[in-house]
């Protein structure tokens, strides 16, 4: 589990084909406080540490998360948004975020405003009961409030310190982004769908 607030950008080093798996080295500055086995948040997608070497360790995504996220589009220089799963006990300053993306989204519109970021972004339609305005959404692993929601359209404005610490300075019009709708969101429409 984890908050959408990021502790780090990271860098994609290497990207090795595995069966129907790829495996990912990355350089991030929290490397020296990852051990193996521990979940860690990219762009919001959840991968487990397998390996470390100095600055460096190595992540394996599997088929299912190639899939769902847009991990197919990084390589050797990529930026990635970081951060290590929540520990009991801690301020819950963004939301519960799982690391389990949902769908890819586009970036539609980019404007640079006086003192922040406003980006669109459009989503799968079959989502759209899952984004409420002022609601909660993960963004690349940063969790934003949503507003000017459309059917399958949603806009974020970026502070300066989340811009300038993520890599919301780099997404462009055009660009794909990984997205996770709110938890509680999808509970809630489960259980309207059952009648329970």
């Amino acid at each position: 589990m984890f908050t959408g607030i990021i502790e780090a950008i990271g860098k994609v080093v290497s990207i090795t084909p595995s069966g129907s798996n790829i495996d990912i080295w990355v350089d991030s500055p929290i490397t020296h406080e990852l051990k193996v086995d521990q979940s860690v948040a990219h762009n919001g997608v959840c991968l487990t540490v397998v390996a470390i070497n100095g600055s460096q360790y190595k992540v394996t995504a599997v088929a299912e998360t190639l899939q769902k996220t847009n991990l197919a589009t990084w390589q050797a220089g990529t930026m990635l948004n970081m951060e290590r799963a929540m520990q009991v006990g801690d301020r819950l300053d963004g939301h519960f975020v799982q690391g389990h993306v949902d769908a890819v989204a586009t970036c539609i519109e980019k404007q640079t405003l006086d003192g922040s970021w406003l980006f669109r972004f459009r989503f799968p339609t079959q989502f759209a009961a899952l984004v409420i305005e002022k609601g909660s959404v993960c963004l690349n692993g940063v969790s934003l409030t949503a507003f000017n929601i459309g059917m399958d359209e949603l806009t974020v404005t970026i502070i300066p310190y989340t811009y300038h610490h993520t890599n919301f300075q780099q997404i462009e019009t055009g660009d794909t982004i990984n997205i996770e709708f709110d938890v509680l969101g999808k509970y809630i429409l489960r259980m309207q769908q059952t009648g329970s």
